[in-house]
């Protein structure tokens, strides 16, 4: 906690640049002075549009709504960059980032009961569509969805989309515990098939997943072990219980680069074939899965980290992320140096495959 005490002590000092991490990586810093000029991406000679899956924000107007309940403060702009405004371009434009897909986590709104939750996710939605409408040319947005009422969730996602021109979803890894591929989310997982919506998935510490506790302590494991765990038990769901299958025109994009699922992919390409009591309901291989209906984000911050996603997924599945406002290394000069890619695999990687699935103006 220390040195993320520190690290924010300097970065609002650092409106003059980006600052310079351990062995001279780029790191995400807030600005606090004018707009640097806008950097533009070029490939092959030509501008291309950088599109950015992993923007998290807030939307005030939620906290009027959660006022005199248990929900009271959950909705506050913390850290304060979470806020949507100047600020927020202007990083943009400093890190090259032509449109941010927003969207809203932590989903502790799927705790709350029906009316709750129902107006809690309209505040949200139609803040998000209020926003977008500002700057159509830098932001579309994610819905967010009352999931833990599937019949809801897929309402609201109807909503989202048609009336209020939001892209996609955003959701977390589980509700309360409760595995996402079971039956009673189908409607859910129906509408956004019939929408044509991708759906961005993006965990929560895997509190589902460990007892508590177990990954408190030094090192925030909860988000560098426990993030990545999530991810990977929620796309490990969706493949073998068969939710994929029932939804062949899904698209699933998966933050932190899908987690452990394309690091330890064998293991899980074979289990059906060599575990008796696997038990699987998958139709398909679990790297055709990853070849066509899941997306993984870009952030895994090495070039060999980079290959390997390439070599598993294919870069037509991976999307550009930056997490923002969070403070990890930015990732499209990597993306654009890779020597493995070609120039039509970067462009889609920084912005293409995204700009098709959100329908984002070149």
């Amino acid at each position: 906690m220390a040195s993320r005490r520190r690290f924010v002590a300097v970065a609002a000092g650092a409106a003059g640049g980006l600052l310079i991490g351990r062995e001279g990586i780029p790191v995400v810093a807030a600005l606090q002075g004018p707009s640097p000029q806008r950097r533009e991406v070029f490939i092959g000679g030509r501008r291309v549009t950088v599109v950015d899956i992993h923007a998290h924000c807030v939307v005030p107007e939620v906290e009027a709504v959660v006022a005199g309940t248990p929900f009271a403060g959950r909705a506050a702009a913390r850290p304060d960059t979470l806020a949507l405004g100047p600020a927020r371009i202007a990083q943009m434009d400093e890190q090259g980032v032509d449109v941010q897909a927003l969207s809203i986590n932590a989903f502790w709104w799927y705790d709350a009961e029906r009316a709750l939750a129902r107006d809690i996710v309209a505040a949200q939605n139609e803040g998000l569509a209020n926003w977008c409408r500002t700057r159509p040319d830098r932001f579309v947005a994610l819905a967010s969805t009352s999931l833990q009422f599937p019949d809801l969730a897929a309402e609201q996602l109807d909503h989202a989309i048609t009336t209020l021109g939001l892209r996609g979803a955003a959701i977390g890894g589980h509700v309360a515990g409760e595995d996402l591929s079971l039956p009673r989310y189908d409607p859910f997982w129906a509408k956004a098939e019939e929408l044509g919506a991708l759906v961005f998935m993006h965990p929560n510490n895997a509190q589902n997943v460990v007892r508590t506790g177990a990954l408190s302590g030094r090192g925030n494991l909860g988000n560098i072990i426990g993030n990545p765990l999530e991810t990977t038990v929620f796309l490990s769901r969706l493949i073998f219980d068969g939710t994929l299958d029932r939804f062949p025109g899904l698209k699933i994009c998966a933050a932190h680069a899908g987690g452990y699922l394309p690091s330890y992919l064998g293991r899980t390409e074979v289990a059906c074939d060599v575990r008796a009591d696997a038990n699987c309901a998958n139709r398909r291989r679990p790297s055709e899965y990853l070849r066509d209906q899941i997306l993984i984000d870009s952030m895994v911050f090495s070039e060999e980290g980079l290959r390997h996603l390439v070599a598993e997924a294919g870069p037509g599945q991976i999307v550009y992320g930056t997490d923002v406002p969070y403070y990890w290394p930015l990732g499209l000069d990597l993306i654009l140096g890779a020597p493995f890619l070609s120039d039509a695999d970067r462009e889609a990687i920084v912005g293409g495959t995204l700009s098709r699935l959100l329908r984002v103006a070149s």
